[in-house]
């Protein structure tokens, strides 16, 4: 991904048109060409062939996509999705299992990768930590987005990776916790109820205030438009926010867990 974007960057250059300027042209935002370019987004073929005709490139980036390395780092079932919370001004994630993809350490998304059946090569661990931690550049952002999780109380006490991940994860939630425009509960074991026993979710919102919501599987996803079943899940966060532990309980766990190692 790198090399093409790259690419992008050198062509635009050549044209003389600024991120800005070709982002308007195609319709998108400027961060989703600065994306492109620093090799954190894939360039998609029908992206391509558009970027082809605006900057006269006589189909060098379309032919560039086509003979990609076959390494499939992003599903194509959840391209979509990822393109979206890339631009998100909000987000709101529930997860029962294992942490959300943006609160991951490198040592944690090791874990994960090499909890994958089928097993993975080294090299695809490699680029599939990459992956995940590129993503995370959106809460760097100048204005990142306002963001809200909750996670099961069962994944802090997971020790996924060994003793020495489990220390440096907690460790980097406790951080995170503190961070201006991020929230973290927890929802505490025990419950006699729960609004969400469906499984996890995400609600987005774009930057023209349109609500989304995205849904995972063990082979598959779902991108929710229809605002009758945004509106449930919508209804099902609000619910899980007041079961929860409020940002400061939240704290206050992650605190009596570190004092535990």
């Amino acid at each position: 991904m790198k090399l093409v974007g790259a690419l992008v960057g050198r062509f635009r250059v050549f044209a003389g048109l600024t991120q800005r300027e070709l982002a308007e042209r195609v319709c998108l935002h400027e961060e989703t060409i600065a994306s492109l370019e620093q090799g954190r987004r894939p360039l998609k073929p029908d992206l391509a062939r558009a970027l082809d005709r605006i900057l006269d490139t006589k189909g060098a980036l379309e032919t560039a996509v086509e003979n990609m390395p076959e390494i499939d780092l992003i599903p194509a079932w959840a391209e979509q999705y990822m393109d979206i919370e890339a631009e998100a001004i909000a987000l709101s994630w529930f997860e029962n299992q294992v942490l959300p993809g943006l609160l991951q350490t490198e040592s944690y998304a090791r874990a994960v990768y090499r909890s994958n059946v089928r097993v993975l090569s080294e090299d695809e661990i490699n680029a599939q930590v990459g992956a995940r931690l590129a993503r995370q550049e959106i809460l760097n952002r100048k204005v990142p987005p306002t963001t809200s999780f909750i996670i099961s109380e069962a994944i802090v006490r997971d020790c996924l990776g060994g003793t020495e991940v489990y220390a440096e994860t907690l460790r980097h939630l406790r951080t995170r916790a503190d961070l201006p425009g991020i929230t973290l509960q927890i929802m505490p074991l025990g419950r006699q109820t729960h609004a969400a026993l469906a499984g996890p979710f995400i609600l987005l919102e774009t930057p023209d205030h349109q609500h989304l919501a995205y849904t995972e599987t063990q082979r598959g996803s779902q991108l929710i438009t229809d605002p009758n079943e945004v509106s449930i899940l919508a209804q099902k966060y609000a619910m899980l926010r007041t079961q929860a532990l409020n940002p400061e309980e939240t704290k206050g766990l992650l605190d009596r867990l570190l004092g535990d190692r």
